[in-house]
């Protein structure tokens, strides 16, 4: 059930997967991990021998740690405490910090994860009996499912940054999940939301529910919305898809244009097309076919892997295209890398115009709290105004989505989220040096990555 939940999950990692069992109290955990996809990682598993009455499960897509076996999640220890074994989503904002002092104090690390913190926090018994107390201890981003000899629990950091859901079977079994897709796909009925704050017990005897952290403001990841959740799950209530095409139809009021054609980029501006196109009247195209062996190229671990994806992730139908003009609607420009050569790609195919549209606000500022781009310099809507972003990738005209237009479509209150990647309000304090002094072997290096855009950037300047 947990390998069929983590192939719902897939969207949100594609670098390594994993599970850990156990079968009843005392029993050794079994622990899978592979790098790759799920249908890669669990090729040659065989299920019997890691069969349990609990698990846990995860997919990788690394902000901190490289790319390697030896981060694959689930984590698990074996301590004064028992068997532990943890899931995590999010990034840890304090983990440099910790992670010196339980280094002085004498743990050794096994893996450059973020995660390996709180594992060797709740092994710590100086930390107490109650693993509430190591909790406090943890600040920034993190949803968690872990697993001891007697329980699985679920926690969600008190500004509620990325979702978890929980699930019921109908034998009575618990789930807990980062989207509800994962439920639909095992036949799970939605229970609610963990609250931000909340950690949820579960064993034996039943669920309960604590909230040991102090109250803070509600910070959501609107960029959940905007690309990283699959369009049929429900976060705070509300479907993903339907969020999405209300905010192409804000997109459509906001940044008027004539055109012939309104063409998604698949599969995250399917929907924010869909709605650009019905808002403005004109004809909705998916010109573009995706392969679908090709997996996001966001989420890829560098950029070499991100082009090689980009130029065989999709193919034109060019006679929609050809002596058009062309509204091409995505999710997000990040980088440029992939807008660049969209852009070309309708370009070559005899496009008359090319209209770029983004269904959010320009990405400007480092992310603190677990989504890839921590550094400025490489975001160009940080380096360039607009009609400079429309030189550079070759367009007639670039527009955003406003701030106020994205968070209206999600029907919310603007204070319920975090819009730090578009407006620098932090909403947990980062520590000087973050996203630069994280662990060795971390992507968030002093070293940067290879930019093959450097030149590019340079002669636009």
């Amino acid at each position: 059930m947990t390998y069929y939940g983590l192939f719902a999950l897939q969207h949100r990692g594609q670098e390594s997967a994993g599970i850990v069992t156990a079968n009843g109290s005392g029993s050794s955990f079994k622990r899978h991990v592979s790098m790759g996809l799920v249908s890669q990682a669990f090729k040659d598993v065989d299920f019997d021998k890691i069969a349990g009455t609990r698990a846990i499960g995860h997919v990788r897509y690394s902000t901190t740690g490289s790319s390697v076996i030896t981060n694959a999640q689930p984590l698990m220890v074996d301590c004064v405490r028992g068997q532990i074994a943890i899931g995590h989503n999010g990034n840890l904002v304090n983990a440099a910090h910790l992670r010196r002092e339980l280094e002085q104090r004498g743990s050794i690390f096994q893996t450059t994860v973020d995660s390996e913190i709180i594992l060797h926090l709740l092994a710590q018994p100086s930390e107490g009996s109650n693993v509430l107390s190591a909790l406090r201890r943890i600040h920034g981003a993190f949803s968690l499912v872990m697993m001891t000899e007697n329980e699985i629990i679920g926690v969600r950091d008190p500004h509620g940054f990325r979702p978890l859901s929980l699930g019921r079977l109908d034998n009575g079994g618990y789930v807990l999940t980062s989207e509800t897709c994962a439920l639909d796909l095992v036949d799970a009925k939605f229970v609610r939301d963990i609250e931000p704050g909340e950690v949820v017990i579960i064993n034996d005897e039943g669920i309960r529910s604590e909230f040991p952290f102090n109250d803070s403001r509600e910070a959501f990841c609107v960029f959940e919305y905007v690309y990283f959740a699959r369009p049929d799950s429900i976060v705070n209530g509300v479907n993903v898809a339907k969020v999405r095409t209300e905010m192409g139809r804000q997109l459509a009021l906001e940044t008027r244009v004539e055109a012939d054609i309104v063409v998604p980029v698949p599969d995250s501006g399917i929907y924010a097309a869909l709605g650009f196109a019905e808002e403005l009247g004109i004809r909705y195209e998916q010109a573009f076919v995706r392969n679908h062996y090709i997996g996001r190229t966001f989420l890829q671990p560098s950029q070499l892997i991100r082009d090689f994806n980009v130029r065989v992730k999709l193919n034109l139908i060019r006679e929609l295209i050809e002596g058009k003009r062309v509204v091409v609607v995505d999710d997000s420009i990040v980088r440029g890398t992939t807008a660049l050569a969209r852009v070309k790609h309708l370009r070559d195919a005899g496009a008359k115009e090319v209209h770029v549209r983004v269904s959010c606000p320009p990405h400007k500022h480092a992310c603190h709290y677990g989504i890839d781009f921590p550094d400025p310099k490489k975001l160009i809507a940080n380096q360039y105004t607009n009609a400079q972003i429309a030189g550079y990738l070759g367009a007639d005209s670039v527009g955003y989505l406003s701030i106020d237009g994205m968070v209206k479509a999600t029907g919310r209150a603007l204070n319920k989220f975090c819009l730090a990647c578009f407006n620098k309000d932090y909403p947990v304090e980062i520590p000087d040096g973050a996203g630069k002094e994280v662990m060795s072997g971390s992507r968030h290096s002093l070293i940067p990555d290879p930019d093959p855009q450097a030149e590019l950037f340079g002669k636009l300047k």
